[in-house]
């Protein structure tokens, strides 16, 4: 069974930068569509940053459009989230998502509950 483990979560100040990592796991494993989501204590789970692989396209929530980056190492098979200028509300649980063919044929980033496979999540707390 496929996996996905989560990493770099951490406290940091505001105005701190994290660069979070997932990994799918066999090593192998190809997802043709990643997602970031976070959750913070409280509230529903929200997608951040969205990669069809295949191309390399990108989509972000208003939150952290212009702040937060997504991106793949093809070769290693590894899915990053680069967070910068972190505020407050950044803070919370962030997950990895992944979901096959069946779901991303086309392109069009999968809503929340399509996506079959998880990580169990980093940390991420922003404090001033």
């Amino acid at each position: 069974q496929a996996d996905l483990v989560e990493s770099g979560g951490e406290s940091v100040q505001t105005g701190g930068s994290l660069t979070l990592l997932c990994v799918a796991s066999p090593y192998n494993t190809y997802y043709p569509c990643m997602a970031w989501f976070r959750q913070a204590p409280g509230k529903e789970r929200e997608g951040v940053a969205y990669i069809f692989r295949r191309n390399g396209s990108t989509t972000y929530s208003d939150s952290v459009n212009g702040r937060f980056t997504i991106s793949q190492d093809e070769a290693k098979r590894r899915l990053y989230l680069q967070m910068n200028n972190l505020r407050s509300e950044d803070s919370g649980m962030y997950y990895c998502a992944a979901a096959d063919w069946r779901i991303c044929y086309s392109g069009a980033p999968p809503q929340r509950l399509q996506y079959p496979t998880w990580g169990q999540g980093t940390q991420v707390t922003v404090s001033s």
